[in-house]
């Protein structure tokens, strides 16, 4: 079974995170010290480790280190996390998926991608809320028609 992990922020991380549990999916992840997301801290319903630093760095890049691939939801909004999440991938050499959750979902693409790849453990990163306003909505609906 797929599990999903993620960094607890608002917006995507936090949007798949919820997609996973409302699914009964194992989810998990690293998070700041002090469990940070620009909302406050991190409810403790959410499964997630905190990572010896509070620096959000620390989190991205042991989110990716510890996945087998990782899925980007993006909008046209870039963000320096989503950017950070996109060079971890390519220097620890995981396959990273980006896409855009304003167009109509490719069930098909990712799926196979999943295939392909091996992946049992897949990271979800992109923008906080605050940097993406919608995303966490249009994450949950990317998210609920391409998970298996």
């Amino acid at each position: 079974m797929l599990r999903l992990v993620s960094g607890g922020q608002t917006g995507v991380d936090r949007a798949a995170l919820n997609v996973a549990m409302e699914r009964g999916m194992p989810a998990g992840g690293w998070c700041p010290a002090g469990r940070w997301a620009e909302d406050g801290p991190i409810a403790a319903d959410y499964p997630l480790r905190e990572t010896p630093s509070a620096d959000p760095a620390q989190r991205t890049e042991w989110n990716v280190r510890d996945s087998d691939g990782t899925l980007l939801l993006v909008t046209d909004a870039a963000s320096a996390g989503t950017e950070l999440t996109r060079e971890a991938a390519q220097r620890l050499g995981r396959p990273l998926l980006s896409s855009r959750v304003d167009a109509v979902p490719d069930v098909d693409h990712f799926r196979r991608w999943l295939r392909a790849h091996k992946i049992t453990i897949l990271n979800v990163a992109g923008p906080r809320e605050s940097e993406s306003p919608g995303i966490y909505d249009a994450v949950r609906g990317y998210l609920r028609a391409v998970l298996p």
